[in-house]
């Protein structure tokens, strides 16, 4: 090869190495670009319903700055609101918007604007949104649901049926007392030594619910029976904390990764077995014409409806419902039992007080009854005081707008969450004398009569109030005064430096306190 070929040859093989080097690096440029346009498109399609919650925050009432795609969620000067709405209501006003995730909730604060809304606007605040913990767990079905056909067919037969079973009569009184009869000699075998009062203060109003439900009470002891408890429990824990907003906003995700919930949702499935076999028990012994409790009913109602285009009443909507029926008549009620004893044993003045009206009004001889309640002003005045002072949030179970409706200057469209902040009500000091004390006072006339206040809304107002308000009026009663009428309560433990609405606030956040209980 002449020097001249190879020259040519060199010069040849150079342009082609630079011209696979530009296409290369023209290749890589090209997936660069491509990759860098997918990654933006894929932000852009994440970041698009913030960008829709940015243009729909400007129609809404103001609030907390949103973070993009989290919302509010973690951010915690507002969340839990019990914690919060006093600084947001200073900034805001008593309403206000917050994001859960990319969802909007508006929040209604103080009695004025909650009356206003759940009273004065019954109608359009009495939807309901189910948010995603609450269909995983209860399927739509019983009260849990956003059809406004099925809930009202399923509110009034619940309501129906325990009035049958004795609500408001001396039948359910009774069974009550029978309970406080087992509940006092529970306790009694503590022998004064200390103890957790929450399981067998729970045991005592589960067994209530059970009797009306399945027509049978469980032994304090059974396996079964405390593990159907912890389930039951574990519900109000995964939807109160944090855990379970993170899953209301990103369910999908949410289902991929291990945790606390997934655990709640397996034990909620085991006790919705549980429930089962115990439905198709009674269906294998029911008798039309004699039904013996809420199962019962519920089967009736089932099989008449074999012959009707209606489908309301099913096996799956009977176990979820009573499901729920435990949900929301157990754990609430025995909460405030026992913080109402943790109370009067942090007050040794106000347990006398208490035990000095159960001796003229009741005696020793006979169990407090329902007719005694008229005559103990002061007893049922500290048990509304606790109810009071018990701080929780609905953040979970959020009400719904049912219709386009203007609302204190702003346009709130229809199927709007909204949630009321009931504390904000009960610790409201335009309403209460001296709100951040525990004050019986609060419930007392100046004749030291019980006085009935429309700021009093434990059990929630309007449309959606709580439907076994009754029962759990009835339970706490009759469960606090016989216990009181037995023992007198003490804390193990220091709590001197603790008032009484921080001992029940501790107690809420799953702080254990032991109790002695001495007979009288």
């Amino acid at each position: 090869m002449t020097g001249s070929s190879g020259s040519r040859l060199f010069s040849t093989l150079s342009h082609l190495n630079s011209f696979l080097d530009f296409s290369r690096e023209t290749q890589r440029r090209m997936e660069l670009t491509w990759t860098g346009a997918l990654l933006l498109l894929c932000i852009l399609f994440i970041l698009f319903p913030s960008f829709q919650l940015y243009k729909r925050k400007g129609q809404l009432p103001p609030g907390p700055t949103p973070w993009p795609i989290l919302g509010n969620l973690f951010q915690r000067d507002v969340l839990p609101l019990y914690a919060s709405y006093k600084k947001l209501i200073e900034q805001y006003g008593p309403i206000f918007t917050i994001w859960i995730g990319s969802k909007p909730l508006i929040v209604l604060c103080g009695h004025r604007m909650i009356k206003d809304a759940l009273i004065d606007h019954a109608e359009e605040f009495s939807g309901r949104i189910i948010v995603p913990t609450i269909k995983r767990i209860f399927r739509n079905h019983g009260l849990a649901t956003a059809d406004e056909r099925n809930w009202k067919e399923m509110r009034y037969f619940m309501l129906s049926t325990l009035r049958n079973f004795g609500m408001g009569k001396k039948q359910m009184s009774e069974r009550v007392q029978e309970e406080a009869l087992c509940l006092i000699e529970e306790v009694g075998s503590m022998q004064g030594q200390p103890f957790e009062p929450k399981r067998k203060c729970t045991s005592a109003v589960s067994n209530v619910i059970c009797a009306v439900v399945f027509g049978n009470r469980f032994d304090y002891k059974d396996q079964t029976f405390m593990e159907n408890q912890k389930t039951v429990e574990s519900i109000l824990k995964l939807c109160g904390d944090f855990t379970g907003m993170v899953y209301n906003s990103f369910p999908k995700i949410m289902e991929y990764f291990p945790g606390q919930h997934t655990k709640t949702f397996a034990d909620i499935e085991k006790l919705c077995g549980f429930i089962h076999k115990e439905v198709i028990l009674h269906q294998k012994t029911l008798d039309i014409l004699e039904p013996r409790d809420f199962i019962d009913c519920f089967l009736i109602n089932l099989e008449k409806e074999k012959n009707s285009s209606k489908t309301i009443y099913t096996l799956e909507k009977l176990v979820r419902f009573v499901l729920e029926m435990f949900f929301a008549g157990t754990v609430s009620t025995s909460n405030v039992l026992v913080a109402s004893l943790f109370a009067v044993a942090k007050l040794p003045h106000i347990q006398a007080k208490v035990q000095q009206e159960i001796a003229e009004v009741v005696g020793t001889n006979r169990i407090p009854s329902m007719e005694d309640r008229l005559k103990m002003s002061f007893t049922n005045a500290v048990i509304h005081e606790v109810q009071r002072c018990w701080k929780d949030s609905l953040e979970t179970f959020p009400r719904a707008t049912t219709c386009d409706l203007k609302f204190h200057g702003y346009s709130i469209p229809k199927y709007q969450a909204v949630v009321p902040v009931l504390p904000s009500v009960h610790f409201d000091p335009l309403v209460w004398e001296t709100p951040e004390k525990f004050n019986p006072d609060h419930f007392l006339d100046e004749k030291g009569q019980f006085r009935k206040r429309d700021a009093f809304m434990a059990f929630s107002a309007g449309k959606r109030s709580c439907p076994g308000e009754a029962l759990a009026r009835m339970e706490l009663f009759l469960f606090f005064s016989a216990l009181l009428q037995k023992f007198t309560f003490y804390l193990d433990v220091d709590t001197k430096d603790m008032d009484v609405i921080s001992l029940i606030m501790d107690f809420r956040n799953n702080k254990s306190f032991s109790l002695r209980a001495i007979k009288r």
